[in-house]
């Protein structure tokens, strides 16, 4: 009961759209974990099926925004450079911003890996093993990736909720929000989820049509 008290109260309070009311509802609060849950394996299946709906998005959401984000780290460290040694000086926060897009950057692109199964995953060793075994060796992959998936969800929405809450702004700058970029590592996790779910539809489908289980994964390939 105190569980679903709790997540009563999470809910009650991200209503309001009030980011006191929602730090102190999470605070303590042992419901946030199966909210969390809750939260995570929907939004995963939610973005499973966008992409089936919008093949365009499931191939391109991703690698848009990693390419957007290194660009953009790439141009603000150059001029920063040339703005500190050939002219007035730099931004303050030419040194801030680069490593929230990094950020941004990294957990994006661990969902396009996961997608990819660029991960460090024993392939070799996995293809040697009974196929029944390699089987049950990537539904424990999805297993895994979704109960890390649900533990960062959970982590760092609270800690979203915490600079949101306390106004937390980006060194160098007057009005821009930590809690922006922090927000993004959920979302990428939920979009993580979501390749975590392909993967297993089409695993399920590889197993009962005696496919080939483990296929070879190439860094910066495609899907």
């Amino acid at each position: 009961m105190d569980m679903i008290t709790g997540m009563g109260e999470i809910i009650s309070a991200l209503m309001t759209a009030d980011s006191f009311e929602l730090q102190t509802a999470l605070r303590g609060n042992s419901g946030m974990w199966p909210l969390g849950f809750i939260a995570t394996l929907i939004g995963g299946v939610l973005v499973a099926l966008l992409y089936r709906a919008v093949p365009f998005i499931e191939r391109n959401l991703e690698p848009a925004v990693m390419v957007v984000a290194y660009l953009a780290i790439g141009y603000i460290i150059f001029a920063g450079v040339i703005q500190r040694f050939y002219l007035s000086g730099q931004p303050a926060w030419s040194t801030t911003l680069p490593p929230f897009l990094f950020l941004v950057m990294t957990w994006v692109g661990c969902s396009y890996n996961v997608k990819l199964r660029t991960h460090l995953a024993f392939a070799e060793f996995r293809r040697s093993a009974p196929r029944a075994v390699q089987f049950a060796l990537l539904i424990l992959d999805a297993i895994l990736w979704f109960c890390f998936a649900w533990i960062v969800v959970v982590t760092t929405s609270q800690e979203t909720v915490r600079a949101a809450a306390n106004f937390a702004i980006m060194l160098g700058t007057d009005n821009v929000m930590q809690w922006w970029f922090l927000g993004t590592v959920p979302i990428a996790f939920i979009l993580l989820t979501a390749r975590v779910f392909e993967n297993l539809a089409k695993d399920i489908n590889k197993y009962k049509n005696g496919n080939e289980m483990i296929e070879a994964a190439v860094i910066g390939g495609d899907a």
